[in-house]
């Protein structure tokens, strides 16, 4: 390139302009402190959302004394650890509804909401919730050697203990010779009784 050229008049050596230092974001909010505050840190309890501002040493010492429960006795700091489980939102018993607890008297009993009530749309869990038409209880199996065994007393499988022992002593009274004067024709039959009936003691229907 020429000396004399158009090209060459334009280039200029200007002196390079100092660098711009970066402003500080804010100051350490710190008593005494220059540095800048870099790092937030949370005021505390009943200041939710605002924050002071360290610098990284300053913060490191205010987190180690820092206590959210300061000023709090132990009731009121176990209420907030219970109503921190729910993220602090009202509560209702089950079977109330929100607008019958806010009615609730204090230390009153709030109207019972429809759970509580023990019944649905068109009342259809009315009748097993009252008591009435309750589904009655299971039957227990009776097997084919104990059915027998009741049959020879002249009893059902809905029979009791005490009606088993019941029949079984009157049984043995009619049945014994002693009671026959003697008679031992119905021998057979009193040792049929009592055969049924140790069976029904060794499985305890009796």
């Amino acid at each position: 390139m020429k000396l004399e050229s158009a090209y060459f008049d334009k280039i200029r050596l200007g002196q390079a302009e100092p660098e711009e230092k970066p402003t500080r974001l804010r100051a350490c909010d710190a008593p005494g402190c220059k540095a800048e505050g870099t790092h937030k840190a949370p005021k505390g309890r009943k200041a939710e959302g605002q924050y002071f501002w360290f610098c990284i040493n300053h913060v490191r010492d205010y987190n180690k004394t820092y206590n959210y429960f300061s000023g709090m006795n132990d009731d009121a700091v176990a209420a907030f650890q219970k109503e921190a489980i729910v993220g602090h939102r009202p509560t209702w018993r089950m079977g109330v509804d929100a607008k019958s607890a806010e009615s609730q008297p204090p230390g009153g009993r709030a109207k019972a909401g429809w759970s509580s009530r023990g019944r649905g749309p068109f009342d259809a869990f009315k009748r097993g919730f009252e008591g009435r038409d309750a589904p009655p209880e299971p039957r227990r199996q009776v097997h084919n050697m104990e059915r027998k065994s009741l049959k020879a007393l002249g009893l059902d499988e809905t029979a009791t203990k005490e009606e088993v022992k019941a029949r079984y002593k009157m049984l043995v009274k009619r049945h014994h010779p002693d009671a026959n004067g003697g008679d031992r024709s119905l021998e057979d039959r009193l040792r049929e009784i009592i055969q049924a009936y140790n069976y029904l003691k060794s499985i305890g229907t009796c």
